[in-house]
């Protein structure tokens, strides 16, 4: 089988050229010891397969980054028998550079002239058999966009690929010619592959030829000894990167003829650019769209109605009303399709529970708690992620982002860091996943780590429960009248941690010179839709591929926690609230009840599956109906006569006997400098680290524990009707259940408490699905001090507002430990440096 590779400039057209070849035929993952994505497909040419191997996009064989190196080696090691040089035809100047470097190797080469018809349209056009006879190398004019001439490109490449080529170079006629050929025969002597290659390179002091052919350096040395240019003295790189785009222009640009006397009109690219690029309008235009981005995926209420919508037969509608309606406005497309996907799972979940019914209670609770919740915590995040990416894509895909990162890269280059590592910040506020796979377009493998590090930063939909549960839950116990103020101030202290972090990162553990920032500005161009659909299908399998198999591996491992002791029983838990739902099925099956129930909903015109606590709101809107305080007493007796006797059991054990309880009792002095440790009850105050813990599944997961363990452990006792009958309607409201917690656990020392465990949880290690990815983007030592990073940054985050807040001297403490901290970091980088220098 023939492998043919394709080599091009970031945004040439170069992937949508590949899934025009392979289609869905593809696979991806990532090159041996980097993470930069490695595409590769088949293509069938008559009866013969092809291999299409997708390079990464570079613009030149220099090794400043990951994508150059990774070419370059596949190029010069692999040996493919063609390579298809993917050239933006309405940029050639800057495209053919890399052309350059290329016919300098062994190996075929066939061009393909992209966005031709772009070129045309702009009354411009190239003679195609004189500019491949200028190369040396067979050149097709093609659109990747319109599938033209794509079979042709691919016949030429196959007939390249039977022929044999010798490397030439453009720099034949400088005054570098000499040396050229020196090292040249000194290579070919060493028989060395591709000697002209390394010859050129080791005379640009190519780092890597460097390290390889140290012995013919001083060929290079000696060489510059008798000669100065008047222009770039002894910088010879310099002077062959002068002397390529000399050759480019007077040679390869000959080829090109204007036809259309409109040629010096503004193009609709240019037009567009003088808005959306503008110095006031460019940002704000970028701040909007990325608005619209997020408020479509993850609003609650797109069009603003608020509470205006008050048909009754909307909002009766349990579909309508959970799915597209809530609370009075209308969902955005990104939640209708999360609300659709999780009514799905629910009804699997419910449908596989009762078909185990009659199985042992542990294995309901293994498949339905464990192994079915581990992997629609996966799929929970799927259509959102796919909302995002595809809305990026396009963004991307249309030219606009690449024109976004140089707008921001002049404010990024203050923090160390390039324009493009804002675009992953941003998105970490809808969800760490894809933002954390958006890194892998940075330049540079410091830049990607510490990007990395702080988009946990951004907080992601999933902690505003978090957010809200507790803010409110503040506001109500202390009284204060703004808890949207605690959300929006947690937001922003999220995003100023991240700066201060990478400033850190930046002088310390991750020091670096920002790399120069260079991007090619495509023209605007609609999307295509067959290139968008493959991308988001890689990008779906890539989080499934990579995130499943932690997330369900660590469900199940908390589900195992927190189900059994330590002398290995397995723990039955019993809510109140869900021995009341359940003892209302019971109670329907019962004809008295039944009849009464009945008559009742036909009284009242009610619907025939109206749930339990529907019926309980109306209870509470009417507590003198004699037919509800049957129908709701006769629920709650039942319940309570089973709630008690489970209680009252003496081998009865409830989730405080677990393993997870012990290990969260273990842990709770680790926790006290942070205001949720031994300074509270505690019998009780492990909740706060158990909870931060199932957090780590998934960051809903908090919320849900504290509701849950504020009914298992708060009322482990015997209770009487009216005490029950008040635990379900807590449970109505999760702040109830927050507010509980902060009563029982005696966290009402102080509100800092519950700030801490805001942001503790805000900037901790994030979900499994992240860290699953993160693994996937980083090398395996970058990975675990990126996980102690999180670690000590949420904990000393955390620590500083509870102990500031609680006592504000305490802030000169904190001064003293950042500063010892940075110090210490500083003079390890120093160490560090001395040990490179030496060797």
């Amino acid at each position: 089988m023939k492998r043919f590779a394709l080599l091009g400039n970031p945004n040439s057209g170069k992937t949508t050229l590949f899934n025009l070849l392979t289609g869905s035929k593809c696979h991806v993952g990532n090159w041996a010891g980097v993470t930069v994505e490695k595409k590769e497909g088949i293509y069938k040419l008559n009866e013969e397969e092809i291999s299409i191997i997708d390079l990464p996009g570079i613009y030149s064989f220099s090794p400043y980054t990951d994508e150059e190196v990774v070419s370059r080696n596949f190029i010069i090691d692999e040996k493919p028998d063609c390579v298809i040089n993917i050239i933006d035809s309405t940029n050639l100047e800057r495209n053919l550079y890399l052309t350059t470097q290329l016919l300098e190797i062994d190996v075929p080469v066939c061009i393909a002239l992209n966005m031709y018809d772009v070129l045309e349209k702009r009354g411009i056009k190239l003679d195609i058999d004189k500019l491949s006879k200028e190369i040396g190398v067979p050149v097709v004019a093609i659109s990747a966009q319109k599938n033209t001439n794509i079979n042709t490109l691919i016949e030429e490449a196959y007939n390249a690929s039977n022929k044999k080529r010798k490397a030439s170079t453009v720099l034949k006629d400088t005054p570098l010619n000499h040396l050229i050929n020196d090292l040249y025969k000194a290579f070919k002597g060493l028989d060395v592959d591709n000697p002209l290659y390394h010859a050129i390179k080791l005379i640009e002091e190519d780092k890597v030829e460097i390290s390889n052919h140290q012995k013919l350096l001083g060929i290079v040395s000696e060489f510059k000894e008798g000669f100065n240019d008047p222009v770039f003295g002894t910088d010879l790189e310099a002077i062959i990167a002068d002397s390529r785009y000399n050759y480019i222009t007077s040679h390869y640009c000959e080829a090109r003829r204007v036809y259309s006397i409109n040629n010096n009109e503004e193009t609709t690219t240019d037009k567009i650019d003088k808005v959306l690029t503008s110095k006031w309008f460019g940002l704000p235009i970028f701040l909007l769209i990325l608005f619209l981005i997020f408020h479509l995926t993850f609003s609650t209420n797109l069009f603003w109605f608020g509470g205006l919508i008050k048909s009754d037969s909307f909002a009766n509608n349990e579909f309508l009303s959970g799915a597209i309606w809530h609370e009075g406005g209308i969902n955005s497309p990104g939640v209708i399709l999360q609300s659709l996907l999780t009514g799905l799972t629910d009804y699997l979940t419910s449908l596989v529970g009762s078909l185990l019914q009659n199985a042992p209670s542990f294995l309901q609770s293994l498949v339905c708690d464990g192994i079915l919740s581990g992997i629609f915590s996966v799929l929970s995040f799927v259509p959102q992620i796919l909302l995002l990416f595809l809305f990026f894509s396009i963004l991307e895909d249309t030219g606009y982002m690449s024109r976004i990162a140089f707008i921001l890269d002049r404010i990024m280059r203050k923090f160390g860091l390039s324009g493009r590592a804002f675009i992953p910040m941003i998105m970490g506020f809808g969800c760490s996943v894809p933002a954390i796979i958006n890194c892998r377009t940075l330049g540079t493998d410091n830049e990607k780590t510490a990007t990395i590090r702080v988009i946990p930063f951004f907080s992601c939909g999933a902690k505003l429960p978090i957010l809200t549960a507790i803010s409110a839950a503040i506001a109500s116990y202390w009284g204060f009248k703004n808890p949207d103020l605690i959300t929006y101030g947690m937001y922003v202290f999220g995003v100023l941690l991240a700066f201060l972090t990478i400033i850190i990162m930046n002088r310390t553990t991750l020091k670096e010179k920002t790399p120069p920032f260079m991007m090619e500005l495509p023209a605007y161009h609609l999307p295509n839709p067959k290139s968008l659909a493959l991308h988001l299908w890689d990008k779906l399998k890539h989080f499934i591929e990579k995130a499943f198999t932690i997330i369900l591996a660590s469900t199940i491992m908390i589900w195992f926690l927190q189900s059994f002791t330590f002398d290995w029983k397995y723990i039955e838990e019993v809510r109140p609230s869900s021995i009341v739902e359940s003892s209302f099925e019971v109670k329907l099956e019962e004809d008295e009840y039944k009849d009464k129930f009945f008559e009742y909903i036909s009284a009242n015109e009610l619907e025939e599956d109206i749930s339990f606590d529907e019926l309980y709101e109306l209870y509470l809107e009417n507590k003198n109906d004699s037919n509800l305080i049957y129908l709701i007493d006769g629920v709650f007796e039942l319940a309570l006569n089973e709630y008690n006797d489970t209680i009252s059991d003496p081998n009865y054990k409830n989730t405080s006997d677990s393993i997870l309880a012990g290990f969260g009792k273990l842990i709770l002095p680790v926790f006290t400098p942070l205001g949720w440790g031994y300074n509270l009850d505690k019998d009780t105050a492990w909740i706060y680290p158990v909870s931060a813990l199932t957090g780590l599944i998934a960051k809903e997961n908090v919320v849900a524990t504290f509701n849950v363990l504020s009914e298992t452990i708060l009322y482990n006792k015997t209770l009487e009707l009216e005490e029950l009958k008040d635990i379900y309607h807590k449970s109505l409201n999760p702040i109830n259940s927050q507010i509980e917690i902060i009563s029982k656990t005696k966290a009402n020392a102080h509100w800092s408490i519950l700030l801490s465990f805001i942001v503790f949880n805000m900037t901790t290690i994030p979900c499994m699905a992240a860290v699953a990815t993160a693994k996937a983007e980083l090398p395996k030592k970058r990975f675990k001090s990126t996980i102690i990073f999180w670690i000590v940054s949420s904990y000393l985050a955390s620590s500083f507002i509870y102990l500031v807040f609680r006592w504000w001297w305490t802030i000169f403490i904190f001064a003293l430990i950042v500063a010892l901290i940075f110090g210490l970091l500083y003079l390890m980088r120093k160490r560090k440096e001395k040990k490179e220098c030496l060797h």
